[in-house]
């Protein structure tokens, strides 16, 4: 028997004893675990009659059968088209289209048959939430692309700092694009650079796209917490909407204080300081100077981003300095970035920039024995030691929103218990 009559039989298999259940009347649905009071975790299983109308089946319909199969890469479509069992005719024109281009190494692909192993239809998803479906047509295959409806769900997760947060999060499942917003969303509070330690941990919350019961990708983190040499960060996602319906929002403490410094406490996302400020013995003078920043080592063209929202008051060369970046900011605040390898696309005296937008890109001009950053924080005019001086804050929830603040955070908070008190991965 092939291994398409295997499937069908299985999946007829437990089709029937699906409706054994359902012609019982009794169907078996599992609670999802939840937060309960005192942080106490119960699970149940509850047994309810449900009534079927003689017309309503179970059963799929006759004759059709169903593979699934995933473009692993270094796959051939060749290669895949032949583990779903195709007639190879087929198979061979198929691959053929200019449709299959959409594939990529990862996706999910889904294929129905006939009872004669005659394929009906096959459908993928494709770049840009789009739902690529091919069915038999009397010329062959005709081609549709649909948008298609992904399933928001909700992960939760926890790790262990061992070596780094990137590690951490391989180490648990969590995507680097969550791990890069946990980074971002406590960056004013935590140096990832030099504060982290083993045995650090973190919880994230956070949303996870799906269609057909697979994960696409993930989204955006709705709470976080993070212990730091013992002292606890929690975060939680307020958004708002305007007149038109524009969801818009940001990070905050629980008691309603904004997490969104005015100022990133880093330009770089990670990197490591390799010259700290103060007095140091010059690399190529080789006497001993002020140092009036903080060098950043990072691989030429290592994005750099504004620290803050601010105009550019210089962009180009600078002595010693080589490419360098000056952005002024909002009172007697300004920041400069120096030994550029270049700049972003239309960067210009004048322009604005906002809160982390990439203005340049690690370099190594100038004089610079290796590719790294030269970054100085300055207050009115005078320079300031950018990971010691404290950054002010951006506004909190106004009072007047604080109950809606308050009802739309308190569930999040309870999953960030309920996490911590389980140190569990969940998926609802």
């Amino acid at each position: 028997m092939t291994r398409l009559g295997q499937t069908a039989r299985i999946r007829l298999a437990r089709a029937g004893a699906l409706a054994g259940l359902a012609l019982s009347g009794i169907v078996a649905a599992f609670a999802t675990i939840a937060p309960a009071g005192d942080a106490e975790v119960r699970q149940s299983a509850i047994a309810e009659p449900l009534a079927i109308r003689p017309e309503e089946s179970v059963l799929p319909s006759s004759g059709e059968l169903i593979r699934e199969e995933r473009f692993q890469r270094g796959d051939t479509l060749a290669g895949l088209l032949a583990r779903l069992e195709m007639d190879p005719d087929e198979a061979r024109a198929l691959a053929r289209h200019q449709g299959m281009r959409l594939l990529r190494p990862g996706t999910a692909l889904t294929a129905t048959f006939d009872a004669s192993g005659t394929l009906h239809s096959l459908d993928f998803l494709g770049s840009r939430d789009t739902l690529v479906v091919f069915r038999r047509s009397a010329s062959g295959f005709s081609l549709s692309e649909d948008r298609a409806q992904l399933e928001t769900r909700v992960a939760m997760k926890s790790s262990v700092i061992r070596s780094s947060l990137f590690a951490a999060a391989d180490a648990a499942g969590i995507p680097d694009a969550v791990a890069t917003q946990v980074a971002d969303m406590f960056g004013g509070d935590i140096d990832f650079h030099r504060d982290l330690r083993k045995g650090d941990r973190f919880a994230v919350v956070y949303e996870t796209h799906t269609f057909q019961g697979l994960t696409v990708r993930s989204g955006r983190v709705l709470a976080a917490e993070f212990v730091n040499q013992g002292r606890v960060y929690r975060a939680v996602w307020y958004g708002t909407a305007d007149a038109n319906d524009r969801a818009s929002g940001g990070y905050y403490a629980p008691d309603g204080k904004n997490l969104r410094k005015a100022f990133l406490r880093s330009p770089l996302e990670f990197s490591r300081v390799s010259s700290a400020f103060g007095m140091r013995r010059h690399p190529i003078l080789q006497s001993w100077r002020a140092h009036q920043g903080v060098d950043y080592a990072a691989p030429t063209g290592t994005r750099v981003r504004a620290v803050a929202d601010s105009v550019v008051e210089f962009v180009g060369r600078q002595g010693g300095y080589g490419n360098v970046v000056v952005l002024r900011h909002q009172g007697q605040y300004s920041t400069l970035y120096g030994h550029l390898s270049g700049f972003t696309r239309g960067l210009r005296k004048g322009a604005r920039v906002a809160q982390g937008e990439t203005i340049a890109f690690v370099g190594q001009t100038g004089w610079a024995t290796g590719p790294h950053l030269h970054y100085e924080f300055k207050i009115a005019g005078q320079a300031r030691n950018p990971l010691a001086v404290a950054l002010p804050a951006a506004l909190p929830v106004p009072a007047a929103e604080m109950p809606r603040f308050a009802g739309q955070v308190q569930p999040l908070v309870a999953r960030l218990d309920l996490i911590g008190n389980s140190q569990v991965a969940l998926l609802e």
